[in-house]
């Protein structure tokens, strides 16, 4: 059997490995038929390669923050509407190739309900890649100064949901737009994009210096885009442990 065990390393079966070392110590497999007993090997080889799987692709995402679907309070009124949420967690939209656009006041969790969606769809099969849209910006120029664009556009590629957070904070030079523009071109109708942004839709065109490249990049989105529009309090505040009655002011 040892030379069985070995073996199996050689081809990485470790789960198979796991179960047979478990249904060894525990006599309540022993009545069990081949078949049966086989069946349980395979199905936790099969569970330890998904796992795998799942742990890469939240690796790969590079998340701002790691929260789950449980994290969400859907108590407070902030606009998020609980079956319309549910439905877009199941990913129809990535399938689709359309996009995601969330937009609110600073604190009302933009950042948080994007990277909760990008957790569920990561675990459910769907590659994605989370970005502040500055850093998206700096890499393509570290990028090309060193003359790696081409390899950068082939990994953002493959993901099938590339989350751009903080969109629009800063005004888009030109030629940080045509950086976006290209991307959007490579994107459209074949892979999807969320965006995250302070500002509502219809002045994101004032922040993109170039109105003919403003033009271009809003045509590519708004067209192809599910909303979600939050409103309300920060939740940095609603859920601050500070007791603002006890709070003394510094003289």
């Amino acid at each position: 059997m040892q030379s069985t065990l070995e073996q199996l390393k050689d081809l990485r079966l470790y789960g198979v490995i796991e179960a047979w070392h478990d249904q060894q110590a525990q006599a309540t497999y022993h009545d069990l038929a081949f078949d049966e007993r086989f069946a349980l090997l395979i199905e936790q080889e099969h569970l330890r390669r998904q796992n795998q799987r799942q742990q890469r692709r939240l690796k790969q995402a590079q998340l701002f923050v790691h929260s789950s679907l449980d994290e969400v309070d859907w108590q407070v009124q902030r606009g998020l509407h609980k079956p319309l949420f549910l439905q877009w967690l199941q990913g129809q939209w990535i399938i689709d190739h359309l996009n995601l656009v969330i937009v609110g006041p600073t604190g009302t969790g933009k950042t948080f309900l994007s990277c909760v969606c990008a957790h569920h769809l990561c675990l459910h099969g769907h590659p994605v890649r989370y970005f502040k849209t500055a850093d998206l910006l700096s890499e393509s120029k570290f990028a090309k100064a060193d003359g790696s664009f081409d390899k950068l556009r082939k990994r953002l590629a493959s993901f099938e949901l590339l989350i751009l957070d903080e969109w629009l904070r800063d005004p888009l030079s030109p030629d940080d737009a045509r950086d976006i523009l290209d991307l959007l071109d490579e994107r459209y109708r074949t892979r999807s994009c969320l965006f995250a942004s302070q500002f509502p839709v219809n002045q994101w065109h004032q922040q993109i210096q170039d109105p003919t490249l403003a033009d271009a990049i809003l045509d590519r989105i708004v067209h192809d885009s599910l909303r979600l529009t939050l409103k309300g309090e920060s939740m940095r505040k609603l859920t601050s442990t500070l007791n603002p009655q006890t709070e003394t002011s510094t003289p």
